[in-house]
């Protein structure tokens, strides 16, 4: 049986995008009602989509996600500070220009003499990660990783993209893309971003699943693990997540332990508190979070789940079946 094109005009809206989710989570990434929506739209009205969220829940992993869903190619710019022009968008050939106008100057009869024009043209322009998205011929899905680390002047220049999917090169004049791409702009909240960006993008907050979701996760991404140790742990790390620590575990955090915990042959969380140490390199990203996690206060955030965390589990079931 064919998928149906999300693009079908036969195909409601709901339909859309109940496909979409569908798509996604036969890629990997289960996307929930709210977030599903907000990538429809911004493919439907062909708009740049800002995710923001702490690290570790999933912004970049939609990302992925989205391009092996639609089969597009996934061109991806990481930011960080100091990011300019040629390292973001294009940089002349200069190599090759010089190459070719050192071959004009020796042809003596003046047959292959090459022009400034020639030399600054698209064949000597090399591309890099926005103007390679805006060339794209087919499906693409641009990722604007971490613009929250690039400077107040890239994103100056970055509204030209968002706004209007075109690139003005002084030298050759204004490159617009012929395939719209699906941009993502993610932002770990490192700095405020301008207003004049935020307008360009729809937005969406990226927060850290529910206790059901995040099992959910888990057990699709780690099929093969006990479905209790699967749930012993992801209580343990939602539990986690409430203490005052530097570096909070994300969802790749939880998936890095479990996988750890199966590779030990654990079919549920260990009795042993040692054994739960040993593991913690997992979750714990920090000299200081390591610490203050020491076998007492772990034991009693084991023992809190035991006293609670069938029910709470029940509940958060609840919430995502309603």
């Amino acid at each position: 049986m064919t998928t149906p094109d999300l693009s079908a005009a036969s195909a409601t809206p709901a339909e859309q995008e109940r496909l979409l989710r569908e798509r996604l989570q036969r890629s990997g990434y289960l996307a929930d009602a709210d977030l599903a929506t907000t990538v429809w739209l911004a493919s439907a009205l062909q708009r740049p989509l800002l995710l923001e969220g702490d690290a570790g829940v999933g912004k970049t992993a939609l990302a992925t996600a989205l391009a092996q869903s639609q089969k597009a190619n996934l061109v991806r710019l990481q930011c960080f500070e100091g990011l300019d022009l040629s390292q973001a968008a294009y940089e002349w050939n200069y190599g090759r220009q010089l190459m070719a106008i050192r071959m004009s100057e020796s042809d003596k009869d003046g047959a292959g003499r090459v022009r400034e024009s020639d030399v600054f043209s698209r064949d000597y322009l090399l591309e890099r990660p926005l103007l390679r998205a805006i060339s794209q011929s087919g499906p693409c899905v641009l990722l604007i990783d971490e613009i929250d680390r690039a400077d107040e002047a890239f994103e100056a220049f970055l509204l030209e993209v968002l706004a209007e999917y075109q690139i003005t090169v002084p030298e050759i004049g204004t490159i617009r893309a012929t395939h719209i791409p699906q941009v993502i702009l993610t932002s770990n909240g490192t700095r405020e971003l301008s207003d004049a960006l935020r307008r360009r993008c729809l937005y969406h907050y990226l927060d850290y699943p529910t206790l059901a979701r995040e099992i959910a996760i888990v057990k699709s991404a780690l099929p093969e693990a006990d479905t209790r140790l699967v749930e012993d742990a992801v209580q343990f790390v939602q539990r986690l997540r409430r203490e005052d620590l530097a570096k909070i575990p994300g969802i790749a955090e939880t998936l890095d332990w479990v996988r750890a915990l199966f590779q030990l042959r654990h079919s549920h969380l260990p009795e042993d508190m040692s054994a739960v140490l040993g593991t913690l390199g997992c979750l714990l990203k920090t000299r200081e979070d390591r610490f203050v996690m020491g076998p007492e206060r772990l034991r009693q955030l084991v023992e809190g789940r035991r006293t609670v965390g069938v029910a709470e589990n029940t509940n958060e079931q609840a919430k995502v079946a309603a």
